[in-house]
């Protein structure tokens, strides 16, 4: 069973050897591995997955990365799961990571959709957790951990898997460099963004520093906008990327 100390130390690691990596197959070993310690030996990466935009042309493909099962791959292909999954159609329209599990018993997923769910266990896939990594241009992807055995997922756990996947998507979509001219941050900006990587939300930060959880919005609204970003993962790992604030050692 992974501690929080034991993920800690995992993602300090990942995160520093994903810096001196550049191919893609090293890059997808290094994240496999750490999300091997977390219990989630099975990964899938779906690239430039585009959603609809006019002014895209056509003809894009999707880039796929997984060590699923053979077996489990020729089914899906086999049976068009790849176009039916209900993990990508829920990542759509949502921004934080999903358990499958959660998504099995929504009542909007169908009986048809549950069935992939229920064939992945079959064939070994038995709990997962997917992360929808949406970018400019229209570009969507996603990021699955699987487990072999459903052990349950720890909320620290899903935060470091977010991270992982978020890290690893920016590096094989090149858009993860430094050089943009280094930010100026405000001290609370740096404070927000370090609490946001300890997987806290606004409300849990407004607790913590005793403001209104709209003045933290507010903060890291600021912050990400400085670091040229939208999401408040990316805006982590940007600073980190900066040195404007280290939260893994």
């Amino acid at each position: 069973m992974t501690t929080q100390a034991d993920a800690d130390l995992a993602f300090g690691t990942f995160f520093h050897q994903m810096d001196g990596l550049f191919r893609v197959e090293q890059l997808f070993e290094c994240l496999s591995d750490f999300s091997k310690i977390l219990g989630h030996p099975l990964v899938a990466y779906g690239a430039s997955t585009y959603v609809h935009n006019p002014l895209r042309k056509s003809g894009n493909k999707s880039q796929t990365m997984s060590n699923y099962p053979a077996a489990w791959q020729e089914h899906c292909l086999k049976e068009g799961y790849d176009r039916l999954g209900p993990i990508v159609a829920a990542s759509r329209s949502q921004s934080l990571p999903l358990r499958w599990d959660e998504v099995y018993a929504d009542p909007k997923t169908t009986d048809r959709e549950r069935r992939i769910f229920d064939d992945a266990k079959n064939f070994g896939l038995k709990a997962g957790v997917t992360v929808p990594l949406r970018g400019q241009g229209g570009i969507f992807s996603t990021m699955s951990f699987v487990q072999k055995e459903a052990s349950g997922l720890k909320d620290f756990e899903i935060n470091y898997l977010q991270f992982a996947a978020w890290l690893f998507h920016l590096k094989i979509v090149n858009t993860f460099d430094c050089n943009d001219e280094r930010p100026s941050l405000t001290a609370r900006e740096k404070e927000c963004l370090s609490w946001v990587a300890e997987g806290k939300s606004s409300w849990d930060i407004s607790g913590i520093l005793g403001i209104s959880a709209n003045t933290i919005n507010f903060h890291i609204k600021n912050a990400m906008r400085k670091l040229k970003t939208s999401n408040r993962i990316v805006a982590v790992l940007r600073a980190e990327r900066f040195g404007l604030i280290e939260v893994y050692p």
